[in-house]
């Protein structure tokens, strides 16, 4: 021992386990006048845990969760731990530089010599955490109509972070948390889930992810813009409207589109228009653009979408659906039916051609109950106002018994060839005309000719004699639903002046000569043809001339003979004749046409 030493300073050196030798001064009595206490510190900032230890020059020892980490100032073990403050004064300052988790730990500063231990200091070492990631950010795309859902995790970080969504300033809520204990035992990762419906989202929003703990009470934040991508969004205006027929229409297709349009397409009643591909379509209009609409589609990557206009066109009545003729029978319902279109809306007239009487207004005309004069021509007549108008005739036919027309009192001259001309309606046709006369001499010819309206039956007398003008004739025509007859007076005519005389003389000459030739023509068809020959000539009373109808076109077989002539004669020995029912009969000379009808 140095003689300098009191000698009543005495060190007593000590060996423990660890062939450390500890010398303490026996009667000096040492006190801690600073130690560690608990910290609470950031990962990556420096630290400094306190230990003072005035008078003491013993060892000093820093333990860390139960282990010495050197002796006296000698922590070579730890880079980044050393001793600090003056060692004369008792200072042993333990100092961390850049904390890290695992300096996470409690520490105590102990007097060897002494026999002294500090309280022991927790230092807790809190870690941020890492940046937050949205997932699929920066930019989340979704298709118009979906709901949104965000995922945002926050990772190591003690203790674990809080995670808090933000739109437009505003803490969003309603979103799922969940955490995760890392192999550490002392991080953890913290995920977020937010949902967001369809109504509640729009394109080009900001909405930010913000994870904190107490490592960083500001937090970290993250952001994403929201990117709705959705089918064009289309319109499809027509200018100008309403246009008459055959002027100029501009068509328009504007459209909104996330992706951009990539493909306009037109079509007119479902057909595509190939030589348009902009978005603007003129063409000149007819009445079709009512009823067919033209049609916009926009086409973007995620799809089409169609919009269709029909135009407002003024044009005039267009058949929708035509009338039919009818042929009905007596007393049933004729009912017609007769569609146009036209814009703007247009009025129905039905009448019967020549009457002026409007029937109906409504597209079906119905007439209860037909009878014989209700035939004839119909015209369903359609307008459209201040547009132009159109209309279509048909007939109807009534089937009945026959109905005769004639003028009841004739007029012939004394020795000429006199006529008598009855015109008979009739449908179905009449099977049978007889022209009948009673008490002369068979003088007669008859002749029936078909006409559009009916059949006229006419009966020639030659030589008119004195007798015909005291005789009654009658016509009487039979089919299927009946019969009608007409009584019929032949009266002598007044002669006539000389000048027409002579010119009637003239002309008698003439019809001789033309009679000649066609007496020689029949007289060498007789020879030539015997079997052609329908009746004979008889000069006997009780005449009846009767024509039967058994082909109903056979009238009209040949374009040179627009009639058929039958002439049957025959002589008292006949059957007796049959009744004729619906007689008319008239005492007045009717000053009307050949054709006029008595009822």
């Amino acid at each position: 021992m140095p003689s300098n030493y009191p000698s009543a300073f005495v060190l007593q050196c000590v060996s423990d386990r660890a062939s450390i030798f500890l010398c303490v001064s026996p009667g000096v009595q040492a006190t801690f006048s600073q130690q560690p206490q608990d910290l609470v510190v950031v990962a990556g900032q420096p630290v400094t845990l306190p230990c003072s230890i005035p008078g003491y020059h013993g060892v000093v020892l820093w333990i860390k969760d139960g282990l010495a980490l050197g002796v006296g100032r000698d922590l070579s073990g730890y880079p980044r731990y050393t001793v600090i403050g003056d060692h004369s004064t008792g200072e042993h300052h333990l100092r961390i530089q850049r904390v890290e988790l695992m300096d996470d730990a409690v520490f105590e500063c102990q007097a060897i010599q002494a026999a002294m231990r500090s309280r022991p200091a927790r230092l807790t070492v809190l870690v941020p955490p890492e940046d937050p990631v949205i997932s699929g950010g920066p930019v989340v795309s979704l298709r118009a109509g979906d709901p949104l859902n965000l995922t945002c995790h926050a990772d190591n970080a003690k203790p674990a972070a809080s995670i808090i969504w933000i739109r437009n300033g505003e803490v969003l809520n309603g979103a799922m948390y969940s955490k995760t204990l890392l192999r550490d035992g002392r991080r953890e990762s913290t995920v977020s889930t937010l949902y967001l419906s369809a109504s509640n989202i729009e394109t080009g929003q900001q909405i930010i992810c913000r994870a904190s703990n107490k490592a960083v009470p500001n937090g970290k934040e993250t952001s994403v813009n929201i990117d709705i991508q959705h089918l064009p969004l289309v319109n499809l205006s027509v200018e100008p409207q309403p246009i008459l027929e055959g002027n100029l229409v501009k068509f328009h297709c504007s459209a909104k589109a996330n992706p951009p349009i990539t493909l306009f397409r037109w079509a007119k009643g479902g057909n595509v228009i190939k030589e348009v591909s902009e978005d603007t379509y003129e063409v000149i209009v007819d009445h079709s653009f009512f009823t067919e609409p033209v049609s916009c589609e926009v086409t973007n990557p995620l799809g089409s979408t169609n919009i269709s206009r029909n135009v407002d066109v003024y044009f005039g009545p267009r058949m929708a659906a035509e009338p039919q003729s009818l042929q009905v029978d007596l007393g049933s319902d004729a009912v017609f039916n007769c569609a146009w279109t036209g814009n703007p809306s247009l009025t129905i007239v039905w009448m019967k051609r020549g009457s002026g009487v409007v029937l109906s207004n409504e597209n079906i005309l119905t007439l209860k109950a037909v009878r014989q004069e209700d035939a004839g021509k119909y015209v369903c007549r359609a307008v459209v106002p201040r547009v132009g108008a159109g209309e279509k005739e048909v007939s109807l036919t009534v089937n009945g018994p026959p109905t005769i027309s004639s003028t009841q009192t004739h007029q012939a001259l004394h020795g000429e060839k006199g006529e008598i001309k009855c015109f008979i309606r009739s449908t179905p046709p009449p099977d049978r005309i007889v022209m009948l006369e009673s008490g002369t001499s068979g003088r007669y010819t008859v002749e029936t000719v078909s006409t559009e309206e009916g059949v006229i039956s006419t009966l020639t007398m030659s030589n008119i004699v004195p007798a015909d003008f005291q005789t009654i004739y009658n016509c009487t025509a039979w089919n299927s639903f009946g019969s009608d007859t007409e009584i019929i007076r032949l009266k002598e005519q007044e002669s006539l002046p000389v000048a027409v005389i002579i010119g009637v003389a003239v002309g008698a000459l003439c019809n001789v000569f033309v009679n000649i030739v066609c007496l020689s023509i029949l007289s060498c068809n007789l020879l030539l043809f015997p079997s052609d020959i329908k009746g004979v000539v008889s000069a006997k009373n009780d005449i009846r001339v009767e024509i039967v109808h058994k082909d109903h076109n056979a009238a009209r077989e040949n374009e040179e003979h627009t009639a058929m002539k039958q002439l049957m004669v025959s002589v008292s020995v006949l059957p007796p004749f049959p009744p004729v029912p619906n007689v008319k009969t008239t005492e007045n000379s009717i000053p009307s046409s050949p054709l006029h009808t008595h009822r």
